[in-house]
């Protein structure tokens, strides 16, 4: 029986292999560097990374870039710390936080997109970087031991999760006592309409699967982590993704009003005890 995870996943790698795909070929991926009024996931994913960060990274990992924020910056990792990013894609969060944990350090990259943990493997080739490693897996069963990172991060990934509660319950298993959850994730304030909720391409992009701000809190705690923080930084009104929403078939002016403010790109930090 399919279950509502296996049709998420489904349609997560088609999206994900194809925006892969685009990049490789020589287009932009699905969040154009150039946005335009129909891309599809600007404003979430444009002005995350200074030029002094990209500057010296493959333009494919800038181009494939489909997060919501800074991760690596956010989690002010410290040479000699290993590193492990949830859903990393193309490789730019894993690639800037070998460079800051440095050759003593390690960065552990982990997707379960063919396409992309080749594009990441390749940026890997070409940046010249050493000390990473992409791992091909589910970020709801992580393929690490207990105990062996000191830092996660991941950049507007978890909402793709069907079951974020297992996910969360990984990350802690994976921390080494001490170690640092840091990751960029949009969060929802308030209610938002069921529809939105129900779309699996909503879903693949962020949307229907943001968790309230308070709710992510409490999924933190249950799984055991202290130091809980949701810092919002960037705050979404309808306009902005326009072209998702009219292509549920909706129209912005109609659901202006409960939608604006209500999403927003969030700095989440927590603590293993």
């Amino acid at each position: 029986m399919t279950t509502e995870h296996d049709t998420l996943q489904t349609a997560i790698k088609d999206r994900y292999g194809k925006a892969a795909l685009r990049v490789v070929q020589g287009r932009s991926s699905c969040c154009s560097p150039a946005p335009t009024a129909t891309s599809c996931c600007d404003p979430v994913t444009t002005n995350l990374y200074g030029a002094d960060e990209t500057g010296s990274l493959p333009a494919d990992a800038v181009n494939a870039s489909l997060g919501c924020g800074n991760p690596a910056a956010l989690a002010e990792l410290k040479p000699g710390e290993v590193v492990l990013d949830l859903g990393s894609g193309g490789g730019i969060d894993v690639l800037l936080s070998a460079k800051r944990v440095g050759p003593a350090g390690k960065a552990y990259g982990l997707d379960m997109t063919d396409e992309m943990l080749a594009l990441a493997r390749e940026n890997q080739r070409q940046a010249g970087v050493t000390n990473v490693e992409f791992l091909k897996g589910e970020i709801e069963k992580i393929p690490l031991p207990d105990n062996s990172v000191d830092v996660i991060i991941s950049n507007c990934v978890i909402n793709l999760s069907a079951d974020k509660d297992k996910v969360l319950r990984e990350a802690f298993r994976v921390l080494k006592p001490g170690g640092r959850f840091a990751v960029s994730d949009i969060v929802v304030r308030g209610e938002v309409p069921e529809v939105i909720r129900k779309s699996v391409e909503a879903w693949i992009g962020c949307i229907a699967g943001a968790l309230q701000d308070v709710e992510y809190r409490d999924k933190l705690a249950r799984a055991g982590f202290t130091d809980i923080s949701v810092e919002p930084w960037r705050v979404y009104v309808a306009d902005d993704g326009r072209a998702a929403i009219e292509g549920l078939g909706l129209k912005v002016e109609q659901i202006a009003a409960v939608v604006d403010g209500k999403f927003a790109s969030a700095f989440i930090r927590a603590r293993k005890p």
